[in-house]
């Protein structure tokens, strides 16, 4: 890793707890956390967050690193 967010603990975060969302207020993106908290009762973050845990474990660290990572323009 070269210094930005890790995509191991965004993966575990997504998987363990995506239906809150923390792993989006961990990568930054407080917007879309917002909207899986309010959704939470509806499952669907939950599903989602597995979905994306998986892929952020999946990927490489280049690639996670260029769109969460120091390099990401806000």
């Amino acid at each position: 890793m070269t210094g930005g967010k890790s995509k191991v603990l965004a993966g575990i975060l997504a998987i363990l707890f995506g239906g809150l969302g923390i792993h989006k207020f961990y990568l930054g993106k407080v917007g879309w956390g917002i909207v899986y908290i309010l959704f939470c009762w509806t499952y669907i973050p939950s599903l989602l967050g597995l979905i994306e845990g998986i892929i952020y474990l999946a990927s490489s660290e280049e690639n996670f690193d260029r769109k969460y990572g120091r390099g990401r323009a806000f």
